[in-house]
């Protein structure tokens, strides 16, 4: 049959069984009425279950949660780890008992990270049970948060230095203590005996209390002084700790030469074997001044050697009281095993070193030639001054009319 035919029996009847059987002929209205479509399966009431939507639920928010966790750490660790925002070397200071919430916000605060949550959370996870150390330290330009962190973990901050040389008094090196300007608090009350502080360069972070520096010299220099006097020549004129740094203090004053504070030892060494005074210089200056120390233009006066302190060793026999000064290592090793010489005598050779005599008239004879060596310079400065006053005075260009 034809395509026509079939649409008409399609239109005008019906097969109920979908197979070639008789058409069964609808009505115009029913083959207008939209036939009904087959209802879906209905869900099982496991589907339907108020647990199974609540567990549905959790998982998409856990899934959720975990992406957005992802990204929150890929977002820190890339933070963390990317160059900083400095553009220039700049220190930054960590103070004792700075937890890492006040550093975060500190370096944050110094334009040194830009996050200063990203630094707190993730160096938090780095740390464990470790801790950034108080100090000051030096950013580097571009460092990152973690460089920063595992700087301030390491505590390699920045070291100051003060130098205090041989021969200072404790008066002299208290002031150097107290005008440093990075160190911190007060000096102690109580000042130390004189030749109980160790001349030496002491190092310290921005902070360190002057107290603490000068707890250090003491324990240095007690440190150093036992060890040197168990090694001691056991001859030596000289019964107690006391009067073995009295005597290398002298020695410290004399000279500041190394090769020669041997020999300047043996010198009074042999006189206090005779029994002889040991006259020495600094001692006088000492009596007069005290720890202050003279003043650079002052001069020792021919009157000064007259003057009665318990310290004028022109006067008085043996040693002063107290050591002069804080005597280092090479004069307390000089003293501990001194020279074997003759020599009871020197005086400056004009050049900063000392002429040595075993006679009084070899000394003297040394003395007289000292004595010329500085007239004639004293004559040549004055020379120089006086041609100085009388030269003509230069014009420059710009001086000219």
């Amino acid at each position: 049959m034809s395509d026509s035919s079939d649409n008409s029996a399609a239109q005008f009847g019906r097969n109920e069984t979908g197979s070639n059987g008789p058409i069964i002929p609808k009505s115009a209205s029913e083959a207008l009425r939209p036939e009904k479509v087959p209802q879906p399966p209905k869900r099982s009431r496991k589907a339907r279950s108020q647990v199974v939507i609540f567990l549905n639920f959790v998982m998409t928010v856990i899934v959720f949660v975990a992406l957005a966790a992802a990204g929150a750490v890929y977002y820190a660790m890339h933070e963390y780890e990317k160059p900083g925002p400095l553009e220039a070397n700049k220190n930054f200071i960590v103070r004792n008992g700075a937890g890492i919430s006040e550093i975060a916000s500190g370096l944050e605060r110094n334009n040194i990270i830009t996050d200063g949550r990203v630094f707190r959370f993730v160096s938090e996870a780095y740390l464990d049970n470790e801790t950034l150390k108080a100090g000051e330290y030096e950013i580097k330009a571009g460092s990152s948060m973690q460089e920063i962190m595992q700087l301030l973990k390491s505590g390699k901050s920045i070291l100051y230095a003060v130098s205090l040389p041989e021969g200072l008094t404790v008066k002299q090196m208290f002031n150097k203590l107290a005008n440093d300007p990075v160190l911190v608090g007060d000096l102690p009350q109580d000042v130390p005996s004189e030749g109980t502080l160790k001349p030496d360069t002491y190092k310290f972070t921005r902070g360190t209390k002057r107290a603490e520096i000068v707890q250090q010299m003491i324990a240095a220099q007690k440190a150093l002084v036992d060890q040197i006097w168990e090694m001691r020549d056991p001859d030596l004129p000289v019964s107690t700790v006391e009067e073995f740094v009295t005597l290398a203090s002298i020695v410290e004053k004399e000279t500041g030469r190394a090769d020669e504070r041997p020999r300047v030892a043996s010198v009074f060494i042999n006189r206090l074997e005779k029994g002889m005074r040991l006259q020495s210089d600094p001692t006088i200056i000492y009596g007069i001044f005290g720890g202050e120390g003279k003043p650079a233009d002052r001069a020792i006066l021919k009157s000064d050697l007259d003057k009665e302190t318990p310290y004028n060793t022109y006067l008085i026999k043996g040693l002063p009281p107290t050591p002069i000064a804080n005597p280092g290592r090479a004069a307390l090793e000089a003293v501990a095993n001194p020279s074997r010489t003759p020599e009871l005598y020197f005086v400056a050779d004009g050049t900063g070193g000392h002429v040595f005599a075993a006679t009084l008239d070899e000394h003297n004879a040394n003395v007289r030639r000292w004595r010329k060596l500085e007239a004639e310079k004293a004559a040549e400065a004055a020379k120089a001054a006086e041609a100085a006053k009388t030269a003509e005075p230069t014009v420059t260009p710009a001086e000219v009319q």
